[in-house]
């Protein structure tokens, strides 16, 4: 009897709702070339052509929508049944902290994802820094959270011990791609306030490389960066998923200047407290599960 590879269900999902090949690999933690391969897979097991490929991205095609609903409940229903083997029982009220920079476009799929799947598990959740995520979680203002740091360099304080790493994306220096740099002025960088450790590692980073610099615009939040960007306020330094696929990828050379290369971040659900529900730890293997799923 023919039948799906969740893999390759999973990879599909991401590219439908991401809208191209590249926006989806950071999602499921892929290369590109690895995702193209898993959809041609699928494309070859079923038949028939899920998406339309154009210079703009991927849309999916009447069948490739018709799949993507049948992809979406297959992939709850089995991990409602991975979860029910194993003695998972969600219910309750669960406060989760995400970091600003964590896929953006997807914390509402994630919610969804999540409502579906244990629809007894009520979810609240807050968008913060880093750094407030994780001396919230000290204090107990969260059940749950989950932060970023550059690798090699702690945002805001070393990693706590018994993080549970969900994968890692690269950091990239990112603009409109309309930007047009006058030469030999300070780079235009577009930031978070001060308080954001990602603000603090890539002015320290330009800094350490001697790179000439001004804070031409600092946003509030993540969507308010990338609305700058879009608006050619200047450039930023921002993970892959973060960056969308409207925005270029600036190579370390622009007119005038050399930017230094940028290391990777890395994202993380902070560990167990002492004395946390059974659920809340339950909870946390299954946003962890969800989250690595490839």
């Amino acid at each position: 009897m023919p039948g799906f590879d969740f893999d390759q269900l999973r990879t599909f999902v991401a590219v439908a709702e991401a809208g191209s090949l590249s926006a989806a690999a950071p999602r499921v933690f892929l290369s590109q070339s690895s995702v193209s391969e898993q959809v041609r897979k699928l494309e070859e097991r079923v038949g028939v052509t899920l998406f339309t490929r154009g210079k703009q991205g991927v849309t999916t095609t009447p069948a490739g929508e018709r799949l993507l609903g049948h992809a979406r409940q297959l992939l709850a229903q089995s991990e409602r049944a991975w979860h029910d083997v194993r003695g998972f029982s969600l219910a309750g009220e669960l406060r989760l902290a995400i970091t600003d920079y964590f896929r953006p476009a997807d914390v509402a799929r994630l919610l969804r994802h999540l409502g579906v799947a244990y629809s007894s598990l009520r979810i609240h959740v807050t968008i913060l820094k880093s750094g407030e995520i994780e001396s919230g979680y000290d204090t107990g203002d969260f059940d749950i959270g989950l932060s970023m740091r550059v690798l090699g360099k702690a945002l805001g304080r070393e990693t706590v011990p018994g993080t549970r790493a969900l994968g890692r994306e690269p950091l990239e220096w990112v603009a409109s791609p309309d930007l047009a740099p006058v030469v030999g002025t300070p780079l235009p960088l577009l930031v978070l306030p001060d308080t954001c450790a990602l603000h603090r590692f890539t002015t320290q980073w330009l800094d350490e490389h001697r790179v000439p610099y001004t804070i031409a615009h600092v946003a509030s939040g993540v969507a308010g960066l990338q609305l700058a960007l879009s608006a050619g306020l200047g450039v930023a330094c921002l993970n892959a998923s973060a960056a969308g696929p409207s925005l270029a990828r600036i190579a370390t050379l622009m007119p005038g200047r050399r930017l230094p290369p940028l290391p990777e971040a890395e994202f993380h659900l902070l560990p167990a407290r002492r004395g946390e529900p059974e659920w809340v730890t339950q909870a946390r293997e299954a946003l962890a599960a969800h989250l690595t799923a490839r």
